[in-house]
């Protein structure tokens, strides 16, 4: 059953995409043709299957989640733009393809960024949805995105480039870049459902577990995965000095945090008070966040 919910919620992001790509009237073709390749090229879609599964677990209607899941898609879809950058990581490929910059120019990557973060706060504040409602996910979305949430996780990132982090300044570091955009598309899943403060802060702590977990497998599939495999440069992290729980760890350690973060998304899932057949495609995702390959 949960497979067939995840095939149905990845449709509809992707209608939702493509029809907030295609609203742009007006819009320069060749900087619309690089919002498209960053964000319409694939991806696990990871952070809208989050807000349906959210909204599904307190049950929100699907198409009251909608634009949630398409506006927190394309603030992932600007970062990684972002990230790939010379300036940032410096990397060439992404999902298989050359990164933005590589296909266009430097520029014209840094523009679509920009556009994609604007038009995810338009999605929120033209969602069919109630003035409250829509604040809240702004707020939500707002924070998890700036100084205090990923771009500050890119910040410290970036300055501990060559050091070598203890591990509760790395697991802050990487709430902030990785886990906050994970804990809004939560957040904002559960905003649309009008949640009870109950549910909402066991499913809180959940994200952030999720968010822990899904950087360690990064981490682990950026030393064993080949680049054919990841979709992008593998063993980019070693060459650029990064602060990763590999490093920090070793693999046995870092496979062993894994497992830690695991159980705790179980643990934290099963006293939500939800019944399983809700929380279901919750407790599946934590599984392909621990399981994936690329």
């Amino acid at each position: 059953m949960t497979d067939s919910l995840f095939r149905e919620w990845r449709a509809r992001s992707e209608a939702c995409l493509q029809a907030a790509l295609s609203s742009l009237d007006g819009a320069p073709e060749r900087l619309l043709a690089a919002m498209r390749h960053g964000t319409l090229a694939g991806g696990k879609r990871m952070r809208p299957l989050l807000a349906y599964a959210t909204g599904h677990a307190l049950g929100a209607p699907l198409e009251h989640v909608d634009h949630a899941a398409c506006a927190v898609e394309l603030i992932h879809a600007y970062s990684l733009i972002h990230d790939d950058l010379p300036a940032m990581d410096d990397d060439d490929l992404r999902r298989g393809q050359p990164t933005a910059h590589v296909a266009f120019d430097e520029a014209t990557a840094i523009l679509a960024g920009d556009a994609l973060q604007t038009l995810a706060f338009q999605q929120l504040a033209e969602a069919p949805l109630s003035a409250d409602i829509r604040i809240h996910m702004v707020t939500e979305l707002a924070r998890a995105a700036g100084a205090v949430g990923m771009c500050g996780g890119q910040s410290v990132d970036l300055d501990a480039t060559g050091q070598r982090l203890a591990l509760d300044p790395l697991q802050q570091m990487h709430a902030m870049k990785t886990g906050a955009l994970i804990r809004a598309a939560v957040g904002m899943g559960a905003i649309c459902a009008k949640a009870d403060p109950a549910p909402l802060t066991g499913l809180r702590r959940f994200a952030d577990a999720l968010g822990l977990a899904f950087q360690i497998r990064d981490d682990i599939l950026d030393v064993e995965a080949s680049s054919e495999t990841l979709g992008k440069t593998a063993g980019k992290d070693a060459d650029a000095d990064k602060a990763t729980y590999v490093s920090l760890l070793g693999l046995d350690g870092a496979r062993s945090a894994l497992d830690a973060e695991y159980q705790r998304m179980h643990d934290v899932l099963g006293n939500t008070g939800l019944s399983v057949e809700r929380r279901q495609p919750l407790s599946d995702l934590a599984d392909l966040t621990v399981n994936r390959a690329h």
